[in-house]
């Protein structure tokens, strides 16, 4: 079990005793931990045997100075806060230790107020930092994990085409009969369909992180989205002894949104209800509308997904391994684009599931609210009657 972070230290370096003993009583009062130092040689060798989340260091010191503590402490950790007291305050004086790298100046004499806040306000400036810097490195990993998928997932169908066709060119030479040849091209055909199918979700994940996934907010009636990919997939559906069944309230289930992104999140959830249903299983889509939020859940009665695979079912590329997991295509990115779609729309996806028994997928997004015009606006029929006029 991990253990919960400790409290966040503060260095308190100033040689006035008073002062040091002030600060770290409102520092142990605040929930912090708190080392105090009488000089800046001293607060130095404690900063980096400590590495505190904070330094508030007194620029006014015999020996090593503010101004030298607050460059030498960058130099230890540029990530930590440092601010700066003194009693011979200027702006000038402020002006230089904020160039020096100090974040916040505050004269003396100061109230425990006036420390807590600047306290507070510092933490969190740091707590931002660092979780900025968290997110470029989580960023760069996924860039370098993305190239290596990408080369693995081309290099492979690429691969198996290339030996078809050297297969297919063998076949010819030989005079071999027509119903060779068409499995052969059968198989290049399928393996082509992989790529585009590979080349396409990619273009879907770099519109996801570029924020441009959603491009336009229209009324779409769900209804009507989720009857055509049924209608699609009812042929192949049929040939592994699916059904596929709607229970959809007609002409009422309106969300404002991207149409294409609306069919994408949709076919992918019906696709894989497919995929990982049984022989003689069935997909349910049903939906409603309540309290100005539409509710869809794509049910199947298929394998469904272990427990402790549910937290990672969002995630990029995540694809469940384990012995007897039906073994199907595809990149791992259909549900992570799927929950971007319902992020970018303001709604929420779930998921319910029984291992072996199947799982539903729920779906919640606004409904759609027609956005009145402001007072004095053309109505449409003013617009067409400009239009014809001109």
């Amino acid at each position: 079990m991990t253990e919960p972070p400790g409290p966040e230290t503060v260095v308190v370096i100033d040689d006035d005793y008073a002062m040091r003993l002030s600060c770290a009583k409102i520092l142990t009062k605040m929930g912090l931990r708190a080392e105090a130092f009488e000089d800046g040689a001293r607060g130095l060798e404690g900063v980096a045997i400590s590495r505190p989340a904070m330094v508030i260091v007194d620029l006014k010191m015999p020996g090593v100075s503010g101004m030298e503590v607050i460059t030498r402490v960058h130099e230890i950790d540029p990530h930590m806060v440092i601010v700066v007291i003194t009693g011979y305050a200027t702006i000038d004086t402020a002006v230089q230790a904020m160039k020096c790298g100090a974040y916040d100046f505050l004269p003396k004499p100061f109230s425990p107020d006036e420390l807590r806040m600047i306290v507070n306000r510092g933490l969190e400036r740091r707590r931002l930092t660092l979780e900025a810097q968290r997110h470029e490195i989580e960023q760069s990993m996924l860039k370098r994990r993305f190239v290596t998928f990408v080369s693995h997932q081309l290099r492979t169908p690429l691969a198996a085409v290339h030996q078809y066709l050297d297969v297919l060119k063998h076949v010819d030479a030989a005079g071999d009969d027509p119903a060779r040849r068409q499995e052969w091209l059968g198989r290049c055909l399928a393996r082509i369909d992989e790529l585009q199918n590979l080349i396409a979700d990619w273009l879907t994940l770099a519109r996801v992180e570029g924020g441009t996934l959603v491009k336009e907010r229209v009324k779409v009636e769900l209804g009507r989205v989720i009857a055509g990919i049924l209608k699609t997939y009812q042929d192949s559906a049929a040939a592994e002894g699916i059904s596929l069944e709607s229970h959809l309230p007609e002409d009422c289930l309106f969300v404002g949104g991207d149409r294409n992104c609306l069919t994408v999140l949709f076919d992918n959830l019906i696709t894989n209800a497919i995929k990982y249903n049984k022989p003689g299983g069935t997909v349910m889509v049903s939906g409603s509308e309540s309290r100005g939020e539409v509710v869809v859940a794509v049910a199947d009665t298929g394998i469904g997904i272990p427990e402790k695979y549910r937290p990672f079912l969002f995630d990029e590329f995540f694809r469940i391994k384990e012995d007897g997991a039906k073994k199907t295509g595809g990149t791992g990115l259909g549900l992570h684009i799927s929950k971007k779609i319902v992020s970018e729309m303001g709604g929420a996806i779930e998921v319910d599931s029984v291992a072996g028994a199947g799982s539903t997928f729920w779906v919640r997004l606004p409904a759609w609210r027609a956005v009145p015009e402001p007072a004095g606006s053309p109505n449409d029929a003013q617009r067409e009657a400009n239009i014809d006029r001109r």
